[in-house]
């Protein structure tokens, strides 16, 4: 048996930008154990795994080269992506959108138009905090505005996108920390179309600096939103790659959590089969 794979670059209109993420579509469950022997193969900040699609939906779990994450926003997009690709070379139904159920409960991913795919998230919005001791120093970066944290991660705010742009963490000190990462954002400039920009760093869980984080914009969304007074935002993540996500956060449903919209494009750049199946 072979396993369909795709390697996707996510969060990109062209090829070598956004996050590069794994595919693979698998007929039924795999040993987590083999799972995260691929995700280490692979070597992109996450492997997604989705497993027995059919009409209502799949499994989707998501490994970084170290460890099985909860939420994974770059690698949930390169998902639908691929699995659209599958779907269509085998003469099934095109859908309208993807249903994934995962550990931070149902998400969907909707294809939109020229391309584009918008995934329904859970919100994380960020709640102030004073850092722990260390934690700004060894990001190496000035005083921050504002300091937080999201379920996942620490948010530290800093005055310019110069001084995103100039962060250098030491990862070996950071990754001592009780934390997924740690994201350092600031208002966009007036040169650019982005509202904020970011970068974030999480090399506890083996990835030193990611692209473009999906989960990350989950708490990026919100606080910027309640700053600047608006729904629909556009982020830019400074990476060396660099990405765009577009956002929104729409009115709630009665009796319904918030939740968040991101929306961004994808770039096959790999696809073929996994040649060592699951034992």
């Amino acid at each position: 048996m072979t396993i369909p794979f795709f390697l996707v670059d996510a969060f990109a209109d062209r090829p070598f930008a956004g996050n590069p993420a794994g595919v693979c579509i698998l007929p039924e469950a795999a040993p987590p154990r083999w799972m995260q022997s691929v995700a280490h193969e692979v070597g992109a900040s996450e492997t997604a795994f989705v497993i027995a699609p059919d009409s209502e939906g799949a499994r989707l779990r998501w490994f970084t080269p170290a460890d099985e994450v909860d939420l994974c926003g770059h690698a949930t997009l390169a998902a639908a992506h691929a699995l659209r690709i599958y779907e269509n070379e085998r003469n099934r139904p095109t859908r309208n959108a993807a249903s994934f159920r995962t550990a931070s409960g149902p998400l969907t991913a909707h294809y939109a138009a020229e391309g584009a795919i918008r995934l329904d998230f859970p919100i994380d919005p960020p709640k102030e905090k004073t850092p722990p001791g260390g934690l700004v120093e060894v990001c190496n970066i000035p005083a921050p505005e504002w300091a937080g944290r999201s379920t996942r991660d620490w948010l530290l705010h800093v005055s310019t996108a110069a001084d995103v742009e100039a962060a250098q963490p030491n990862m070996k000190a950071l990754a001592r920390f009780d934390t997924r990462g740690v994201i350092i954002t600031a208002p966009g400039t007036a040169e650019t179309e982005h509202d904020f920009v970011s970068r974030f760093f999480a090399p506890r869980v083996g990835v030193p600096e990611d692209p473009v984080t999906g989960s990350a914009h989950c708490a990026l969304g919100p606080y910027w939103s309640d700053r600047l007074g608006v729904t629909h935002l556009t982020g830019y993540q400074a990476s060396r790659r660099g990405g765009t996500v577009a956002i929104h956060l729409p009115e709630p449903m009665p009796g319904t959590d918030a939740r968040v919209h991101l929306q961004g494009q994808c770039c096959t750049m790999v696809q073929g089969r996994w040649t060592a199946p699951p034992a």
